[in-house]
């Protein structure tokens, strides 16, 4: 296979096998080899199978498969699901197995609706509880200690059932985005909960300690908190959690009620997954779909992640069971945007959501076809008795497909995975296959990627660029100009055909983002990971219509972005990166100010941070350390003089908090029940009390001075987000933030 630019660096940072000394020991075909021959087991003619599924970019499977088959490792899941029972010792039992899960390359998904209550009582303590959300934080941080896979932090999901007690509290505790930063949160709604909401009716709040109705809440307040919670920072997202169960495969084993950190795969308590995407824009032939093609990679593609089951060692012993006894696959598709650009359809078209059905329909009728034959050769999976399946239930219309032939098939003659489909982030193999992500649109044509010495080179969508080449107007400038306005929607240089083809992201209503998401649901066993894109003037509105529209088209669950609205998104004005419009100027220092100093305990001792206020709130930090000298003297004035300096240019509080928070060094020290783990994090932690004791809730929607005040205003701000590793911009996808440039992904 031909690798990009990106790709080769995605993979030399991520997946290419290195020495003690960081030299590389793989090459791209070193790498799938090592696949190919570990899943394979010793057959010979499946590892050459194997290995051509790979080298041809048709197919990948997850992450931990590519970088563990083969090695001591050999975890290859990518999505776990823990329990979580109404006791300190499960609480902390899973909380261990979640460091585990962490540490080996897993992400992992919590459903906190055992919990009791805050302040209900605890009879073994004569105590008092202090509620999911307590222990919530303390998931988080012990997610912050862990490295996942030695090269990001753990990913987690947690859910609460809208029954909850605490519901309120759970809606509410991302408001602070520098909270809870490890984990994803989702509502787990009921059909009960959502008819209220259609009455405007009262529901129940039921304690899962006692069993017994604690209260009620109006549906569509709760609902309406969901909604504008959503609005200002993208969570939380919802589940349907009774139309999961609808489609829980093996109901004789129990409730779901949690899913992994994305949302698309829902699983039982201590159960797995492994995943693989099907690269749609691969399979064009002559500009039409190769549905041979396709039912040919489908096919061995479900005989790849069956056998990655057998091939992968699991970190705890129960998930194992879990997994063997279920058998659970998830393959999924990516490339549908450019799938699309090369057939001339436009993302927002009914013409597309009737392909969406009819592709995904076809991979999932072939996947189980062949799941079938695999479970004639070698048995089903063990729990099938009792399954959906045995009793011919496969929950399925039919479009092109005989589901009632193959319905009546399989429960005779069983079934080998109790769930084959399942659409997954593919944040950076879809990057290895130069391809988009899943089944979003594009979210850029044309990007600009951060080089050596200050450089900065375009990157173009190769489906646009040989769009423009055809038409004869390929040029620089015109992929600049694609590249500021970040869309092709107003620019008459090109052709209008090609303009309503070659859709982003933001071009897209979010009713087009919904539909596509539904039609894809249709065939898929588990869940879609699909971020709904808004622009930054969508209103409270605009979310509860597209909550509802996600219900009302049979979505199970839905994850919303409005642009802009993270605080962690830093801002860019909409011209050149390279020549900013304004600069932001620091407000003077007063002659007089006040404050407080706080002593820390810090590995290098104590540490002393005065934080002095102005008529607008905090404005300078001061740092001192006892007797330490030299380079450490002056890191501690850099930071506390930037400190000083953010905090006069009207930057946020919360924002210096969260850079500094977590920043960590060999000597950690305890301080009043937590950890500095280094003068960095003291004094981010310092700030932190501040803003809390003082209620200082400084500096919200402040205009910002610039170096220019005579002059006209500044032209409208864009938000981007800056990837951390390489400061090129980042992309909201498929719930995740990921860099098209260098790979860096964070769910």
């Amino acid at each position: 296979m031909k690798l990009s630019g990106n790709a080769l660096k995605v993979l030399e940072k991520r997946y290419f096998r290195q020495d003690a000394a960081g030299e590389l020991l793989e090459d791209w075909e070193a790498m799938i080899h090592r696949v190919a021959k570990d899943i394979a087991d010793g057959d010979d003619a499946r590892e050459q199978e194997f290995f051509e599924l790979l080298d041809s970019g048709y197919f990948l499977p997850n992450s931990p498969t590519l970088m563990n088959a083969g090695g001591d490792l050999q975890q290859l899941s990518a999505c776990f699901v823990l329990p979580i029972e109404d006791s300190m010792e499960s609480i902390f039992e899973t909380l261990k197995n979640a460091a585990l899960i962490h540490k080996s390359g897993g992400g992992t998904g919590f459903s906190f609706s055992r919990l009791r209550e805050a302040n209900s009582r605890v009879r073994s303590t004569s105590g008092v509880s202090s509620g999911p959300i307590s222990f919530m934080k303390v998931f988080n941080a012990a997610t912050d200690a862990v490295k996942q896979g030695g090269t990001r932090r753990g990913a987690n999901m947690a859910i609460l059932n809208v029954e909850h007690p605490q519901v309120l509290e759970f809606i509410k505790c991302k408001a602070d985005t520098s909270e809870l930063t490890n984990f994803n949160i989702s509502v787990a709604i009921t059909e009960g909960f959502m008819q209220a909401v259609s009455n405007d009716e009262d529901y129940e709040l039921i304690s899962p300690y006692t069993g017994e109705v604690v209260g009620k809440q109006n549906a569509r307040d709760v609902f309406c908190l969901i909604v504008d919670m959503a609005h200002k920072n993208g969570e939380p997202g919802i589940i349907f959690l009774d139309r999961i169960n609808a489609a829980n495969p093996t109901p004789q084993l129990g409730k779901i009620e949690s899913t992994n950190p994305c949302g698309e795969q829902p699983l039982l308590p201590n159960e797995a997954c492994n995943l693989g995407s099907i690269n749609l824009a691969a399979l064009i032939t002559d500009g039409a779909v190769d549905w041979e093609k396709l039912r040919h990679v489908t096919r061995l593609s479900v005989e790849f992640l069956d056998k990655v089951i057998d091939r992968s060692k699991f970190p705890l012993p129960q998930i194992e069971e879990m997994v063997r006894l279920n058998r659970k696959i998830g393959l999924g598709v990516m490339g549908w945007a450019d799938l699309l650009f090369q057939l001339g359809i436009s993302y927002a078209s009914d013409e597309a959501v009737a392909l969406a059905e009819e592709l995904m329909e076809f991979v999932d009728f072939e996947a189980k076809q062949r799941s079938l034959e695999l479970a004639q050769e070698k048995g089903s999976f063990p729990s099938f008795d009792g399954s959906i399946y045995a009793k011919g239930n496969l929950g399925r219309s039919s479009l092109k497909k005989d589901w009632d032939a193959l319905a009546k098939e399989i429960s005779s003659h069983g079934l080998r995975n109790a769930t084959l489909t399942t659409i997954a982030p593919t944040g950076t193999i879809s990057m290895i296959l130069d391809t988009s992500s899943g089944i979003e649109p594009q979210f850029s044509l044309v990007y600009e990627k951060n080089v050596m010495d200050g450089e900065r080179l375009l990157y173009v969508n190769k489906w646009f660029s040989q769009a423009l080449e055809k038409e004869g107007i390929y040029s620089q400038e015109l992929l600049q100009k694609v590249a500021q306005a970040g869309t092709v929607a107003d620019i008459e240089e090109i052709p209008a055909r090609l303009r309503e083809v070659f859709q982003t992201a933001h071009d897209i209503s979010p009713e087009w983002h919904i539909r596509t998401q539904a039609a894809f649901q249709k065939y898929t066993d588990n869940a879609v990971s699909k971020t709904i894109n808004f622009p930054s003037s969508a209103t409270v509105e605009d979310i509860r219509i597209a909550y509802e529209l996600a219900y009302q088209l049979g979505c199970k669950g839905i994850t919303v972005y409005r642009d802009g609205s993270r605080e962690n998104q830093v801002l860019s004005t909409s011209g050149s990166k390279s020549e900013p419009q304004g600069r932001v100027a620091p407000r003077s220092r007063p002659e007089v100010t006040n404050g407080i100093t706080r002593r820390l305990e810090t590995g290098c001792g104590h540490m002393y941070v005065t934080i002095n206020t102005d008529e607008r709130g905090a404005c300078e930090v001061f740092v001192q350390m006892g007797k330490v000298g030299g380079c450490a003297s002056a890191q501690l004035e850099a930071i506390a003089r930037l400190s000083s300096l953010a905090l006069r240019s009207d930057v946020k509080l919360q924002a210096i908090i969260r850079q500094l928070k977590g920043i960590r060094c060999q000597s950690p020290m305890w301080h009043k029940g937590e950890i500095i783990s280094s003068c960095g994090d003291a004094v981010g932690k310092a700030l932190e009390a501040f803003l809390r004791d003082h209620q200082v809730h400084d500096l919200k929607s402040v205009q910002i001075q610039t170096d220019f005040p005579d002059e006209d205003p500044e032209p409208a701000r864009l938000t981007i987000s800056l990837c951390p590793d390489c400061g090129s911009s980042v992309e909201h996808t498929e719930g995740c933030l990921k860099c098209p440039s260098c790979g860096w992904t964070k769910c």
